[in-house]
């Protein structure tokens, strides 16, 4: 099968590539040389690089396209021109991607695209799944909903397209997590301003291995909650990292603080979303790790 892959080089494409082996992968990056060197160890052999879809016009000779492309989220403060580089990075790379499978004879059997429960908006304490219809103006909702909308076009009787509203991935050389460990290997973490908003989490190797199962799964389509099936309280989670990495647990971050800290993204720490994700165990996949102490017991002790 061959792939074409965007975002392979960021937190999630790189641990994806480590389980695309046995794939022909065409890897689209800014940076070719720069991506090669960062992914020696990755790269069997399978994979090769592109800078650019200029010269390409159709997509005939490949059987799926993975889109993980995108702007970090959480790194900079939103300003508008952050903003801005946030949508672009995913609209008009997922735009472009559309129009190469609709000028297709023979297109991609399947497009995997990236979105966030961002999309979700703040459910406060509700357990809800893919069914929940919402209409908010949070900025999150905002760039997930049209980048859904973008992708969503490549449906076709010979295409199928697969959302992927991500939670929070947990792996400890990269995003939330590697953030926290510092704070916490100090005994200075504590939950965030009540603690009572959901976090929806998923170890990065469900993450990767849910992508895949999308990937072989021939009738799999639509939007796809890829989070583990009990999200917990960001108490609940401070207590567990807390207690999985041996330290106190006795701070707390007012919410005021990381407003300050944050501006605006701060509703990505304070945002209630208790995502369940029904349609990808309705099809059969069974998460390796669907409890969070387990899940951090093996991240911290792989970490270690």
């Amino acid at each position: 099968m061959k792939v074409l892959l965007t975002g392979g080089t960021g937190f999630i494409g790189r641990e994806l590539l480590k389980h695309l082996t046995t794939y022909e992968v065409v890897l689209l990056t800014r940076e070719p040389r720069q991506a090669k060197s960062t992914l020696n160890h990755t790269d069997m052999g399978n994979v090769t690089y592109i800078s650019s879809l200029d010269d390409f016009h159709h997509l005939n000779n490949f059987d799926a396209v993975i889109n993980l492309a995108g702007e970090p989220i959480a790194n900079k403060r939103w300003t508008k021109k952050q903003k801005q580089t946030i949508c672009d990075s995913r609209w008009k790379l997922t735009e472009k991607l559309v129009e190469l499978i609709h000028a297709s004879t023979t297109p991609p059997e399947v497009l995997i695209s990236g979105s966030a429960v961002g999309y979700y908006g703040d459910q406060q304490e509700h357990p809800f799944d893919e069914s929940l219809h919402v209409n908010c103006q949070g900025f999150p909702h905002h760039v997930c909903s049209r980048w859904e909308q973008i992708a969503n076009r490549a449906r076709s009787e010979m295409t199928r397209v697969c959302i992927l509203r991500t939670g929070v991935v947990l792996a400890p050389q990269g995003g939330a997590l590697l953030k926290m460990l510092p704070p916490y290997r100090l005994g200075l973490g504590g939950p965030l301003g009540h603690g009572r908003q959901y976090m929806p989490w998923i170890h990065m190797l469900d993450m990767v291995r849910g992508i895949i199962y999308l990937l072989e799964t021939p009738h799999a389509h639509g939007e796809f909650n890829l989070c583990a099936p009990h999200p917990v309280s960001n108490k609940l989670f401070s207590q567990t990292l807390a207690k999985t990495l041996k330290r106190p647990h006795i701070l707390h971050t007012p919410k005021w603080v990381m407003s300050i800290a944050m501006g605006e993204s701060s509703v990505l720490l304070f945002d209630s979303i208790r995502a369940k994700p029904k349609k990808l165990t309705e099809l059969g996949f069974r998460f390796s790790y669907s409890r969070i102490e387990p899940a951090l017991k093996n991240l911290l002790q792989h970490h270690e």
